[in-house]
């Protein structure tokens, strides 16, 4: 019998994605966003479905099932309650969101049926939100049991969802309704203090060490009626997401002493102490809800997804808390892994087919996107007229990479198949010495071009990841935050302690904390990736190759695009943001192409580049 193709859908609100998964293995995944080169695109996935279905060699007649990720009219109908909950204040919003509803979202079967060409003939699943993001997490994880935890802003009704994952199955057994949301208490935050929502909250969480959480007890006393389960109720009368076009209301001014900050305006102590309240705000309600997974379960091991977590901070502290022996946290937690968890819902749950688990995780080191053969890439830069070299062996290769490194150059590295998920993983990265206390602000500044207290992640060899920080596990990806070993950190100078009190972040982040100073944040802690050789391959011997240059195997590893963009997809986009930055070098699989050897496009051209990624 012919085992089971199912392609795996998410779109239309944020993040769309399609997934192949074939057998019960993720075959493929990509989000809509990298083909589109438009940032979190939600339209419909027709480039990701085109890409999923020709990586499998497959046409649409072939597929068995297909599903997606949640059910429209459910979600349809929370909303017409909440308007009519709000009316008439509501009316406004309910006018401008009626038209995309009308006219594309309630019509999910039909634009599957453009996308396949009318060639997909057989029904079509729809899971719930939460359920898809519990399977998301569950299925592919290494663990037999395990109790699951899905936190996000909102999916049909629920916000958060407690279920227990045994062999196959997935049962759903605590969830929290609308309007009542972690995920959405976060984004008002975010959006308070002046970043774009659904996108600019993993920068509030790295403004958090900066400030002090003396907002936490007034959100606690004013904003959350927080449960000792985890439960929470908003009090609404501070929000306005419910039915209006802002995320907060005149309340939370008047709270929290003044308006919203502007996007671009400078960063106060206020938004400092609000990220940092908002921060241990989370880690609260992260650890409650996870001590109730556990008694309602009885589980040893946790899985998580939903946007929130995203959090590394509260992964990390879930982590050290002890509540649970092991977690795994999904790659692409937020809504492009449900178009992922559909897809392995309905293999496992809906056709009852069995399910192994090896002692690894499934995600494939969520390297599930397209790769580039080297010919094609070769061929690319001669219509361009590009000056490059190719090193055919990789030793050699490796050599050059980590050699320019280890000199304080930028490195974009491009290599195998693309990332699934929010995070470079050593696929589509720019690199830099870790060791280097002017990489930082050089990254932020010159080549990013975004706000210059981002702290970057280091990507460290997996057997030496226990010599630079306090974790006891790996994390590979890039989802759990752990403090750098105290033998590595500095002491300061008397100059260095007044810098770190100036109210300008760009003195603070200044400041050299540890040997490998471009990676350790002010708190002195650093967002991991582990790096392996079975997931990563050719990554992992760079950075081994790294290792024996400099007798330090840690880089910088930052997602290779710059502020507003997604993540480089192909060849082509990883040149165009090459020419438009000062990255030093570009690695495309064996061809390297020197900054110095190119021509330089005049400042108006790179403008024109970086326009095109409005900044959130």
């Amino acid at each position: 019998m012919r085992t089971p193709i199912i392609l795996g859908l998410s779109g239309f609100f944020h993040d769309s994605a399609a997934c192949l998964v074939c057998g019960g293995e993720i075959t493929a995944a990509a989000q809509e966003e990298r083909f589109t080169r438009i940032k979190q695109d939600s339209s419909f996935p027709a480039r990701a479905v085109e890409y999923v279905l020709a990586e499998a060699g497959i046409t649409p007649a072939e597929i068995d099932h297909v599903v997606f990720f949640e059910k429209p009219f459910l979600k349809f109908d929370r909303l017409l309650e909440t308007y009519l909950a709000y009316a008439p204040a509501g009316l406004r919003s309910f006018m401008m969101a009626m038209p995309s509803w009308l006219r594309t979202k309630l019509h999910v079967r039909r634009e599957i049926g453009r996308a396949l060409g009318g060639r997909y003939r057989k029904g079509i699943v729809f899971t719930g939100h939460h359920e898809s993001h519990a399977a998301s997490a569950f299925y592919p994880s290494p663990f037999d049991e395990a109790a699951i935890l899905t936190v996000d802003g909102v999916g049909e009704w629920d916000t958060a969802a407690i279920a227990h994952g045994r062999g196959n199955r997935i049962e759903i057994l605590k969830t929290l309704r609308f309007p009542h949301s972690l995920g959405l208490l976060y984004s008002a935050l975010t959006y308070f203090c002046g970043f774009k929502v659904n996108s600019g909250e993993y920068k509030l969480m790295g403004l958090a060490p900066y400030g002090q959480p003396r907002f936490a007890d007034v959100i606690l006393e004013k904003l959350v009626d927080l449960k000792e389960d985890g439960s929470l109720a908003l009090d609404m009368s501070y929000f306005d997401f419910g039915a209006g076009l802002r995320m907060t209301g005149r309340k939370l001014e008047t709270l929290f002493g003044g308006p919203p900050r502007k996007p671009e305006a400078m960063i106060t102590q206020r938004e400092m102490d609000l990220a940092a309240s908002i921060q241990q705000v989370t880690e609260e309600v992260m650890l409650r809800m996870a001590r109730t997974a556990q008694t309602l379960t009885g589980a040893r091991t946790l899985c998580l997804a939903g946007g929130v977590a995203l959090n590394a901070v509260a992964n990390g502290k879930l982590v050290r808390s002890g509540i649970f022996e092991d977690i795994f946290v999904q790659p692409a937690p937020g809504d492009a892994g449900g178009a992922l968890g559909a897809a392995l819902l309905v293999h496992h749950q809906l056709l009852d087919q069995p399910r192994v688990t090896s002692g690894r995780d499934g995600m494939r080191g969520a390297l599930l996107g397209p790769a580039f053969r080297d010919d094609e890439i070769r061929a690319l830069l001669d219509r361009r007229g590009m000056r490059y070299e190719r090193i055919a062996g990789e030793s050699e290769l490796l050599r050059v990479v980590a050699a320019a490194v280890a000199a304080g150059q930028v490195v974009g590295w491009f290599h195998g198949r693309m990332e699934f998920g929010p995070r470079a993983l050593g696929a589509r990265s720019i690199l830099g010495d870790a060791r280097n206390a002017a990489m930082q602000a050089t990254l932020n500044l010159r080549v990013k071009f975004r706000e210059s207290f981002r702290p970057f992640a280091p990507a460290v060899l997996a057997e030496d990841a226990v010599s630079f920080f306090e974790m006891d596990r790996e994390s590979p990806y890039m989802l759990l935050v752990a403090a750098v070993r105290k033998q590595l950190r500095r002491e300061f100078t008397d100059e260095e302690m007044r810098l770190m009190a100036d109210p300008d972040l760009r003195k603070r982040v200044n400041v050299p904390r540890s040997t490998i100073p471009a990676v350790t944040h002010v708190d002195m802690s650093a967002r991991v990736q582990t790096v392996d050789e079975a997931r990563h391959g050719r990554f992992y011997r760079l950075l081994n190759e790294f290792k024996r240059q400099t007798s330090c195997g840690v880089m910088i590893n930052t997602s290779f695009n710059v502020r507003g963009e997604p993540i480089v997809c192909t060849p082509d986009d990883a040149v165009r943001c090459f020419l438009a930055t000062e990255m030093d070098l570009l690695v495309l699989e064996d061809c390297v192409l020197r900054r110095a050897d190119q021509r330089v496009p005049s400042a108006d051209e790179r403008q024109q580049y970086i326009a095109g990624h409005p900044r959130d």
